[in-house]
This record gives structure tokens, sequence and C-alpha cells, in this order.
């Protein structure tokens, strides 16, 4: 074992137990003063001159009785030998350090006081991989929303970590790609495809995309998902005038490959951040038709983009006049990052005076969960709910409710689903529609995720997610895995991917 630097807390445990006996008596017990006792100047010199009666003096204070060496220095081995017991036990929990204790002289010889080092155990974390398996570990003990972690218990859960702490044990600075996959290995035995390790590739696109950003400089205009249905990772939409739709890249398809790299079983982020890059240059790529099932009736086709600067998540306004005659405002909403409410607000205020507003949500596969939140609260009267977040056993009811101040709540609203509107977008639709303040249009049901992650930076770049609860709409239903059934049902597929807004809701404006 090699010493390290002591943790703080226990830093100050052991100082008070095995300091030295002039530091620990210097700050006991400082003697009182108090200044009313004090006579002044000139009565102190009367009183110094004057002789008292014995009996008026005031009597001798008695010495202090010098405490025995022997007796001081054992009850100061005694406390500092129970304060390390209980650092030890605090030392067990906080892998990888542990508390090395010398007890000092015996019985006979107690001149020498105990002393106590922390120390990083050979078995635990000791390498630069090893510290970055138990820092996820860790961030995934502290926020999983499951106390059971998906049934291995607490000693299973640790002993994943033992065994990703032994697949890097002799990993090298250079061997990131051998941390990366034991870290994931760890992470999947909870058996929650959205607690995942993020590159740090991989988490600097999703804080970006996030917050709004065009992380990496320029793209294809593609909203990506892992399906974990079917472990591809599909395009749920195209960003309107990008590379991806004028090239023929269709919602619904799963990319295969990028410049003729395989990416089955890659991530969505990862094979985002293979599609940015330089803007004017081509990037290839091979996309399954037939929404990415991977059968036999979709074939595959070879499409080569140009690279190029995109605004990702803008939100898009339109206006349309229904079948009778309504005046519907439209506003395209393709995923909540910390802009989307303010970009809503403007849209709806460029929209004042409509009859009904439609609201466009195929293809947003969610993002910012509190943007999904505040746009919600644009549309409620207060106190009404929006969603309930429930976190681990025991452990509060999290309310998110709207405060109405300046939200519209007399305009007809309507809501435009699909099988790929996700999470966040899922989150907004269900506050409305179990509040009775939208109607749901759509051909099929959203596509059903019910649970909150927590995105945090790790040591080395990269960071980790987190499933930390799950929500309930405001009528109590859990969504994930069965998604919002709509209100109006199209006929005949007529709000696919590529309708427009106005196809898609018809006359439902004028007959709801």
């Amino acid at each position: 074992m090699r010493s390290l630097t002591t943790p703080p807390a226990l830093l100050l445990l052991a100082a008070a137990a095995v300091g030295p006996p002039s530091t620990v008596e210097a700050y006991a017990i400082p003697p009182r003063r108090s200044p009313s006792r004090r006579l002044p100047p000139r009565r102190r010199k009367v009183a110094a001159s004057t002789t008292a009666p014995s009996s008026a003096r005031e009597p001798p204070r008695p010495r202090p009785i010098a405490p025995s060496p022997l007796l001081d220095a054992r009850a100061r081995r005694d406390v500092a030998t129970a304060v390390a017991s209980a650092a030890v036990f605090a030392s067990a929990l906080l892998s990888p350090y542990a508390l090395r204790v010398d007890p000092g002289g015996s019985d006979a010889d107690v001149s020498r006081p105990p002393a106590a080092s922390i120390e990083r155990c050979d078995a635990a974390a000791t390498t630069e991989g090893q510290r970055r398996v138990s820092d996820a570990w860790f961030a995934a003990t502290a926020q999983y929303y499951d106390p059971t972690f998906n049934g291995l218990g607490e000693s299973g859960w640790r002993a994943k970590e033992r065994e990703a702490m032994d697949a890097v044990a002799d990993a090298g600075p250079d061997d990131d790609g051998l941390v990366e996959e034991a870290i994931g290995t760890m992470l999947k035995a909870l058996g929650d495809p959205y607690t995942r390790y993020l590159s740090p590739e991989r988490y600097a696109s999703l804080t970006a995309y996030a917050t709004g950003g065009n992380q990496g400089g320029a793209g294809i205009g593609v909203q990506l998902l892992e399906d974990p249905r079917t472990k591809m990772v599909t395009v749920m939409a195209t960003t309107e005038g990008g590379p991806a739709a004028a090239g023929g890249v269709r919602a619904g398809g799963a990319i295969v490959k990028v410049d003729g790299e395989g990416v089955e079983g890659a991530s969505a982020e990862v094979v985002a951040a293979k599609c940015r890059g330089e803007a004017g240059k081509a990037v290839d790529l091979d996309v399954l038709r037939g929404g990415g099932d991977g059968g036999s009736g979709g074939p595959t086709e070879h499409l080569t983009l140009t690279r190029a600067k995109i605004d990702p998540n803008p939100v898009r306004t339109t206006s349309f006049a229904s079948p009778g005659g309504a005046k519907v405002g439209a506003l395209r909403v393709p995923s909540f990052t910390t802009e989307t409410v303010g970009q809503m607000v403007d849209a709806l205020r460029s929209l004042s005076g409509s009859d009904a507003l439609a609201i466009d949500l195929r293809g947003n596969v969610g993002g910012y969960m509190p943007a999904g939140v505040d746009a919600a609260k644009l549309f409620l009267p207060a106190r009404a709910h929006v969603i309930a977040e429930l976190g681990k056993p025991g452990s509060p009811v999290r309310t998110y409710d709207a405060d109405g101040v300046g939200a519209e709540t007399t305009t007809p609203l309507y809501l435009l689903v699909d099988d790929r509107t996700a999470s966040a977008a899922e989150i907004f639709a269900a506050a409305l529609q179990d509040n009775r303040r939208a109607v749901v249009v759509g051909t099929t049901r959203t596509f059903g995720k019910g649970r909150i992650q927590n995105v945090q930076p790790l040591e080395g770049g990269g960071g980790i997610a987190v499933t930390r609860a799950r929500y309930v709409t405001p009528s109590g239903r859990d969504l994930h895995g069965t998604g919002i059934v709509p209100d109006a049902t199209r006929p005949g597929g007529t709000c696919g991917a590529d309708d427009l807004a106005r196809t898609c809701l018809g006359d439902v404006a004028d007959g709801w």
C-alpha cells in the first residue's frame, strides 16, 4: 500500500485524537476573564497599599494538581483508538481508501502515542483506469433509482465494480478503450439502456444538444435515437434544409455505416459524433430503410452528404387555414433544449390572433427535461400538475406545478405526435392531455420513455448518464414502454413523418 493525502474528514478525527498534547491542551478550555472583576487603576493602587484584616483577604487559590503523565498518555491513546476504530469503519465505505492505525507503545511504554494514516488498498483503485471505474461506480450508486440494482443487491453490485477494476488493472495511459469497455460492461449489469458511460466526445455532444449548441462545427442535420428495442441508431427527424434532408435521409431509417465503418451496436452519441466534422467535407452513410428493424424487407442505401453549419434546434412557425376556414398557427418543435421555451414564447407572439394552435412534436425525441416541464406551463393555469417525479423508495415525491403567469389557456390547442415522440416531448404532451388543455393527434402511440436521467462529468473528460427517477403524468400514468395514445387518430397514415402539419391535422380543428 502507498500513502495518500488524508481525506479532510478523517484528518480532523486523527488530529483531534493523536495530535501533540500541547496542541490539544492549548485549545481545550480557555480561562474565563470577566471585565467586571477588574479594579480601576486608581482603586487598585489604594487596595495594594492598604493592609486588610486576614478574614477579608481573598483566600488563596488552590494549585492545580498536575495529571499523571502515565494516565494522561494512556487516556489519549484510548481516545485515539476509539476514534480510529470509527474511522476504520467509515473508510470501509469510502473505497478505495483504508485507514492504517499504529497503536503506539504498549501499556508499559506509553511514551510513543498512536498514529494513523490513510492509504490506498492494494485491492482497490491504484491506477488511473481503476480510479475512473471507481468514480463511475460511485456516481451510479448514489443516483440510480432502483435500490436493488436490477436485483443484484448491494453485494452483487459491488462485485461488478471489482470485476471492472480487475479488467483494467493492467491498463495504461493509452488504454481508454479498455477502460470505457469495462465501465460500460459494469453499467449494463443494471439492465437500463439509459444508464451508460459517455466518452468525452459523447459527453460533449449530449451536453451541446441539451443546451442548443452546435458541438463540433458542422453536421448533416439529423436527430438520432438508440432504439432499445432494435439496438440500432434510428433517424428520428431531419433538419429542414439540412444536408440529410436534401440528400434523401428520411425519418425511420437506421444508420448502419459511417464512412464505411459499421456502427451497429454503437450509441446515438457515437454515430452523431462521426457524422460531424469540418464544413464542406463529405461523409458517406449507409442507411437501412424500413424503420431500422433489421428485417429483409428494408433495403440499404448508400448516401454521400456534405457537412454544413446547422442551427440544430430551432422552433419554426407557419400558418394555414383548416378545411372549415379556421386560421391555425403551427409551431414545429424539433427538440427540447435550454433555448426552447424562449423560442416558443417568441413564436406564440408571432402567431397571436390565430383561431387555433398546433404544436408539431413528430420526431421530437425530447432532450432537456426541465424545458419540457416549463413549456407545458406556458399553456396551463396556476396549480395545474405537470408531472410527479419518483426517485428511490422512501425519497420524497417531487411535483412540478404550473404558476399560470402569462399562460395561454384559451386558444384551442392540438399536439401532433408519432412513434418517435419521446421523453421530454411526452412529458409536455401528457401534461396538456391529462389537464384537458390539448387534443393529441397522431396515427400511433408515442415512443414511451418514462425515465429521467442525470448527466454529469467524470474525471478524464467523459461523463455518465444515470437514471435517477421515473415520472408519472398528472393522472398517475407511467408512460414507460406504453407511450401516449392519441385522442384523435388519423386514418390511413395521413400523419406520417413527411406529411405537412396541415395534412396531419386535417379537419380535426373544425370538428373537435
